[in-house]
């Protein structure tokens, strides 16, 4: 029987990325940005398209479908339509868009034709949120689930509840633009001063500072919330259809000011809004998953989109317990719809079976990227002319692990590149979570970042329930979970107030352990990253703790590394102790410094 490759393509709006998938296995996965060290990268995947093909070894001619995430025609229909909408308000914001719609989007098909040379198979588009709903439950355990998507907008959907059973995927109802859960929460990223489809993740690790004391404003003002979950905007305070910010002159007057300027103080009210619009979407969030377990009768849940990325919002879904399972997509956001296009046209559209035992997902660990030898990885050490020491693996797992416990910082690369925004154990910063001091010095002088951020643990399967109330594995780093009772040390000082709640040791592992005693867990499985897992299990026997520090081997403003070659960039140009590259192992002291190391930093982009 002939083998089926499909090409999966997501680009053009942020988080460009290419997957290819075998015979209903998913080969190959990568996002743009690694590539090109340009954060969410939306240009057409060249590069990310080139791995992939050259990773499962074919050319461009031996490619059966080529597949695209969403449908430009009917997106192009709803701007065209909320443009007449609010005319003449938007003029300027439809014509700054019209050149890349003319130049690219409208001819999507003829551009991926010429892009792919050689190729003359048919191209092939699903709807924005079937490939969300597809990238959710094919990839799941379960042999049936319900579906549940929500993010800014596609075409006209922002968010879907769907059904999967076997192969077949049902779109039951959706939610249309404007009123949209993730425009919401990008508008409130906007006004404390982050950056939209980037900073979202830090509105919702600033919420913990806060109170909510904006959220009736929220819900009275701004939303009207139904039972079943969906809701209605009041876009009289929002300028996101018609103009080129994300919030107006009345959003201002109704929570006291303007916008918070990027790179300034962060004060009470920025905390407090963040508090806020977080309770509000956890709201709204868990409506709708009670209304998909009314709708559906299924036990399992599926979740992708954008806001599938809000750990916090998926752990009080699980906590509620209104689905015995879960399972989020890994790359949830617009990255993954190549993937969930790609798995969409094999058993949808191709009508081809589909097999799972119920227990594992077949996502790999979303360990789906670029890996390199220890040849590759020597080129490059010797280019940059690096001291190292090659170790067997054994012996580079027995030191990275007794390297943490003295408090070094560690760049961990290896194995496979994560698909998805997360650091999984493949291209990670690593450290000891015991360490009071770790947070800061890994937010202020590896990653600079600002200081309020909380870094994720990394826990041993097995060990998790020990550790965090969380009865669920979470090896996406997907959900957020308290801290168990007995490894709190210390209560809040209800005196500190803003970024002073920081000074308090809050438990036996603070430096992963946020404000509000909460984290964002990760479960180490051995099947799924066994050297990851070996590392954390040696750390274990030498310290007691079965947990570490995981943050993403990058600084602010870029992506996660990728090649050797980016990771001795990074590695060298901050304060982090070692690097455990492949098998062999760095130590930062005895490196000659680069000159560039202030130029490397001085001048970090919005993240």
């Amino acid at each position: 029987m002939k083998d089926i490759y499909i090409l999966g393509i997501s680009a053009f709006y942020h988080d460009s990325a290419a997957c290819i998938v075998k015979n209903g296995e998913v080969i190959a996965a990568a996002q743009e940005e690694r590539f090109t060290r340009k954060k969410h990268d939306f240009n057409f995947p060249h590069n990310a398209i080139n791995w992939c093909l050259k990773e499962t070894s074919i050319e461009t001619k031996n490619i059966d479908y080529v597949v695209f995430y969403d449908k430009p025609l009917i997106k192009f229909e709803r701007i065209v339509l909320t443009y007449l909408g609010f005319a003449p308000l938007g003029l300027k914001s439809f014509m700054m868009s019209m050149p890349m719609w003319l130049k690219n989007k409208l001819h999507t098909r003829d551009l991926i034709k010429n892009e792919l040379a050689g190729y003359d198979g048919p191209v092939l588009f699903t709807e924005h949120h079937e490939s969300h709903a597809a990238a959710a439950f094919y990839p799941s355990p379960f042999k049936e689930a319900a579906i549940l998507t929500m993010d800014g907008v596609g075409e006209w959907a922002t968010a879907s509840v769907g059904i999967g059973k076997n192969n077949e995927l049902t779109i039951l109802k959706e939610l249309h633009f404007p009123h949209s859960l993730g425009l919401l929460y990008s508008a409130f990223t906007y006004f404390t001063g982050f950056r939209v489809n980037s900073g979202e993740y830090k509105l919702m690790g600033l919420a913990p500072y806060g109170k909510p004391v904006y959220k009736d404003v929220i819900l009275k003002e701004l939303l009207d919330i139904k039972e079943d979950g969906s809701f209605r905007m009041n876009m009289k305070y929002f300028n996101y259809c018609a103009g080129l910010t994300m919030t107006n002159k009345k959003f201002n007057k109704l929570f006291g000011g303007p916008p918070r300027r990027p790179e300034t103080k962060i004060t009470q009210r920025e905390m407090d809004i963040a508090r806020s619009i977080q309770e509000a979407t956890e709201e709204i969030m868990l409506k709708m998953a009670r209304y998909v377990k009314t709708l559906t009768g299924q036990d399992n849940l599926c979740l992708a989109g954008g806001v599938a990325l809000n750990c916090v919002g998926n752990g009080k879904i699980l906590q509620e317990k209104i689905f015995k399972n879960i399972w989020i997509q890994p790359a949830a956001g617009d990255a993954g719809g190549a993937l969930g296009a790609a798995l969409f046209t094999w058993y949808k559209y191709l009508n081809n079976q589909r097999d799972t035992d119920g227990l594992k997902d077949s996502q790999k660990g979303s360990l789906l990227g670029p890996h390199y030898s220890n040849e590759e990885i020597k080129k490059a050490l010797d280019e940059y002319g690096i001291k190292y020491e090659l170790l067997s693996r054994n012996e580079l797992v027995d030191k990275v692990a007794k390297l943490i416990n003295e408090e070094n910082v560690i760049g961990w690369f290896q194995g496979r590149m994560e698909f998805g925004p997360r650091a999984l154990g493949a291209r990670s910063i690593i450290g000891d979570a015991r360490s009071q001091k770790m947070q800061s010095k890994m937010n202020l002088k590896i990653k600079f970042r600002e200081s309020f951020r909380p870094f994720a643990p990394s826990v041993l399967k097995e060990k998790c329930s020990e550790y965090f109330d969380m009865d669920a594995e979470s090896p996406y780093m997907l959900l957020v979970a308290k801290v168990k009772q007995d490894k709190i040390i210390a209560k809040d000082d209800e005196t500190l107030q803003g970024l002073d709640k920081l000074k308090i040791k809050r438990s036996t592992i603070p430096s992963v352990t946020h404000v509000d005693y909460s984290a964002r867990v990760q479960t180490v499985d051995k099947e799924d990253n066994p050297i990851f897992y070996d590392m954390i299990k040696k750390f274990e026997e030498l310290s007691g703790c079965p947990v570490v520090i995981n943050t993403s081997f990058n600084i602010r403003g870029e992506p996660i590394v990728c090649s050797p070659l980016d990771a001795l960039r990074c590695f060298l140009r901050t304060d982090m102790d070692y690097l455990a590259i492949g098998d062999f192992l760095i130590n930062k002291k005895l490196q000659n410094m680069p000159k560039d190391k202030l130029e490397y930093t001085q001048y970090l982009e919005l993240d």
